[in-house]
């Protein structure tokens, strides 16, 4: 099962989108497929971030999100209580305080692979990373 991390989720929203990595979404099960509340925490700073500067687009972002929300309803995991201390003993021993680092605890607590293109934000954790944006060669 999956982490979907930020940069992979907005890459979906995109109208031109990378073709590995819709392969990829295409080819799982929905039902394998989260999302941590931190994610949308980033890309809720991003609308909050668009409403200044280009109102037409925050709502564009809005009117996605609220999608998004729908379609992970049950598969948004939180950033509970065993997460947080986890993240902060990942944090003082990485020397690390960012947002992949509080979606890489979220993943090694339920055991969940995070797909990113962000690879190295994520093995210093520990974590199971996957990159759809990789292009996959043949087998010799």
């Amino acid at each position: 099962m999956f982490l979907i991390d930020t940069v992979v989720l907005s890459e979906l929203r995109k109208r031109q989108r990378d073709p590995g990595v819709v392969a990829w979404v295409e080819s799982q099960r929905t039902s394998d497929l989260f999302l941590s509340v931190v994610s949308i925490g980033e890309i809720e700073r991003g609308i909050a971030l668009q409403r200044s500067r280009n109102p037409a687009f925050a709502r564009t972002l809005t009117a996605w999100l609220d999608r998004v929300l729908a379609l992970y309803h049950d598969r948004i995991l939180p950033f509970e209580l065993s997460t947080a201390r986890r993240w902060g003993t990942l944090s003082a021993a990485i020397g690390n305080d960012s947002a992949d680092l509080m979606i890489a605890a979220t993943a090694l607590d339920h055991g969940l692979t995070v797909v990113t293109r962000n690879i190295a934000h994520f093995v210093p954790a520990g974590v199971s990373v996957l990159d759809p944006f990789a292009p996959v060669r043949p087998a010799p």
